[in-house]
């Protein structure tokens, strides 16, 4: 929130447009938590049954089921020849929201410190307040 009013720092609405350049997917080491049906949809897109993906794929993070990351953060999902998700249709909530999570909206400092590590931020389609809200309400599993 500013400081002087109730109003959020991104209050007049943020830019963002995917490039596909696969930054976010690798970096840090985190979690990429999905749902039950997330799961479903993850195995049957990569022709797996759910205890194959989950052998091959997930891991435990703060007690939740996480996506698996290769050494350096990157997520397990991505080609890494292209930098694309190799599910990229039916990627989790999480992965979706990006760059709208509450730790990256926390501040206005929090923000400019990501979208050096993103090029679509501050670029692309306008997102109007409003959306902003509805998208950090739907984030999954609390603070990301």
């Amino acid at each position: 929130m500013d400081f002087l009013s109730d109003k959020p720092w991104w209050s007049e609405g943020l830019f963002f447009g995917c490039l596909g350049c696969g930054r976010c997917c690798r970096g840090e080491p985190g979690a990429i938590w999905f749902t039950e049906r997330e799961e479903a949809l993850l195995a049957a897109r990569l022709g797996l049954d759910r205890d194959a993906f989950r052998r091959r794929f997930v891991t435990g993070r703060y007690g939740r089921p996480s996506i698996v990351e290769r050494r350096g953060g990157e997520c397990a999902l991505l080609d890494e020849a292209g930098n694309r998700c190799n599910v990229y249709a039916v990627r989790p909530l999480q992965c979706r929201l990006f760059p709208f999570w509450p730790s990256v909206l926390r501040s206005r400092l929090a923000w400019e410190e990501e979208s050096r590590r993103c090029p679509g931020m501050n670029g692309g389609k306008f997102y109007p307040p409003w959306l902003i809200g509805r998208l950090l309400a739907a984030a999954p599993f609390g603070d990301l």
